[in-house]
């Protein structure tokens, strides 16, 4: 196996994420959504960088990474990586609280469907560009 394979591989998870994410929304599960959304994010955005030969660290927020190999990607704008890596980091800071929540932020009341929406916009984006640098 290659790491363009692997990148396939991570495409197909987004894709299967994606339709899975559209049952949450239509159910409003705001927090899950959230949460699906970020792990597609992170997925996508490890098999952009899997697809330039760049083995991604353990961490959930790659995105600055992808900023930093933007040159090796001519297929994304730089509009669309710097939409990314924000995408990536906003997600990060809500993984464990839209999962989890906190004594104090009980995650089925804190989101709603504005937060939902930005989010599976998030992973639908960035499952496109994992998509076209792959078709390149």
């Amino acid at each position: 196996m290659n790491t363009n394979q692997l990148a396939q591989g991570y495409l197909r998870k987004c894709t299967d994420r994606l339709a899975a994410l559209e049952v949450l929304v239509s159910r409003e599960a705001w927090s899950d959504v959230v949460r699906e959304s970020q792990e597609i994010v992170e997925l996508a955005l490890k098999g952009v960088l899997r697809s330039i030969g760049v083995d991604p660290p353990k961490w959930h927020d790659v995105g600055s990474l992808l900023r930093e190999h933007a040159e090796k990607l001519p297929t994304l704008a730089d509009g669309e990586i710097r939409y990314l890596a924000a995408a990536s980091k906003s997600l990060r800071k809500e993984r464990e609280y839209s999962f989890y929540g906190d004594v104090d932020f009980v995650p089925t009341e804190e989101y709603d469907a504005n937060d939902g929406e930005k989010a599976a916009e998030q992973a639908r984006r960035a499952t496109d560009a994992l998509r076209s640098v792959l078709t390149r």
